[in-house]
This record gives C-alpha cells, structure tokens and sequence, in this order.
C-alpha cells in the first residue's frame, strides 16, 4: 500500500476506531495518577503554599496550546502540497481544541497571578502573546467557516495557520527576550527541568493526560467528519449497512 491509500478516508476511520478506546483510557488514568499526585501527594510550596497546585492544569494546558498549533502548522504544510484531505481533517478539528487549551491557559494564568502578583492580568510578554494565540485560533476557525467551498477553506485557513506560527517562538521565548513578571521555562527548556521531582511527576502526568485527552477528542472528531465528507462512498454504506 502507498502513504496516500494509508491515508485515505477507509483506513484512517477503520484506525480511529482501533485508537480511540486506548487512547481515552490511557488518558483517564494519567489524570487520575496526575490529580491524585499534585493535589494529594505533592507536598505545598515553600513560597506559594497550596496555591501553587494550579500549575498542575495551568502547565499543561499551556504546552498543549503551543503543540496543538504546531500540529496544526505541520498539518497545513502538507495539505498545502500534497492535498491530502484527511490531514486536513486533523488541522480543522484540532483548532477548537487548541482554542480550548489556550483559554484555559489564559484563565488559570490568571487565577495563578492573583495571588502571585497581586493581580489577574497585566500586559505581560507572555500573557499577551498567548492572548494573541487564543485570537490567531478563532481567527483561523472564522475564515474556515467564512467560506462555503471546502477546498477554498482549507486552502486559506491552512495559509492563515502559517502565518501565524510565526507567534509560537514568541510564546516560548518571550520570558527569555523581554523583562516579564511570569517565570522562566521549567520543563520545555535545553537542560534538566528546574522542579523537584515530587513536583515534576504530576505535572507530567497531567501533561501526558492532556495529550491523551487531544488525541481522544481528535480521534472522536476526525471519524464524525470522515464519515460526513464520505457519506455518499460505497465504504461508508457498506460500513452502515453492515451495523
């Protein structure tokens, strides 16, 4: 079999029906093992006390923010030269989840900063530049859903996901480009991450969690639009008709 019959809409539905069972299990207990860990095990900050426990979704769902639109940006690159429908599939479906993951970031961001800095938002460099990816994200679903013709949609929200990568690099280095209030990187860094091990465990867990969580969500949503781009093919009848 070539890459493309591999990719076609048939087999990437038949795979996502193997995945998704895993995937949703493997994800339910890296949360458990993650909630269980930071918010019990975990001993409280030096500094922060109980308060710092929020990292433990905060963090998370900040790396995802930034992966998601890697994704995404890889997804649009291929699409853009081999036209390969199912992966952008992938990129469409992905947004609202990365949408969902910066938002969170944003709001635990500021939950976090209350007690930290005294406040729930300041124009800080990094704030601001994950604010302005929370927007490239419903930028890129808008023009998705602004045009009728599905290859038109994909070709333009792809060329917009492009353009916006060019913020990612800003998200990642802007505490160490600017002079910002939010702290340096603790674990997407060259080096050994800067936490104590019985703070990195969880925060791994719960990293490995939200990954799980994307793919299920994305398994999930990949089959639901499969099956309604392919509704009129003889596989999906056979596929019906046969349940």
């Amino acid at each position: 079999m070539t890459i493309k019959m591999y990719l076609s809409a048939k087999h990437c539905y038949r795979l996502c029906c193997l995945l998704q069972p895993w995937v949703l299990f493997l994800g339910i207990m890296a949360g458990i093992i993650g909630l269980l860990d930071g918010l019990v095990w975990a001993p409280a900050d030096y500094q922060q006390g109980e308060v710092y426990r929020i990292l433990f979704i905060h963090v998370p769902a900040a790396v995802l923010s930034l992966g998601v639109y890697c994704i995404m940006a890889l997804a649009a690159v291929i699409y853009l030269i081999w036209k390969i429908r199912v992966v952008d599939v992938i990129a469409k479906v992905s947004a609202p989840v990365g949408a969902l993951f910066t938002l969170l970031t944003l709001i635990t961001g500021s939950l976090w900063g209350k007690p930290t800095w005294g406040t729930y938002w300041i124009w800080d460099a990094r704030l601001t530049s994950e604010l302005i990816l929370f927007f490239i994200y419903c930028g890129i679903m808008a023009i998705r859903s602004a045009f009728t013709e599905p290859f038109l949609a994909a070709q333009a929200s792809g060329v917009m996901t492009l353009v916006g990568l060019v913020n990612i690099p800003i998200v990642h280095y802007s505490v160490v480009w600017w002079n910002t209030l939010h702290q340096s990187a603790s674990i997407l860094k060259w080096g050994k991450p800067s936490m104590v091990p019985s703070m990195l465990s969880p925060l791994l867990w719960m990293l490995l969690a939200y990954s799980f969580y994307y793919l299920a969500i994305l398994l999930v949503n990949v089959r639901y639009e499969l099956l309604k781009q392919a509704k009129n093919t003889t596989w999906v009848h056979t596929l019906f008709n046969k349940n």
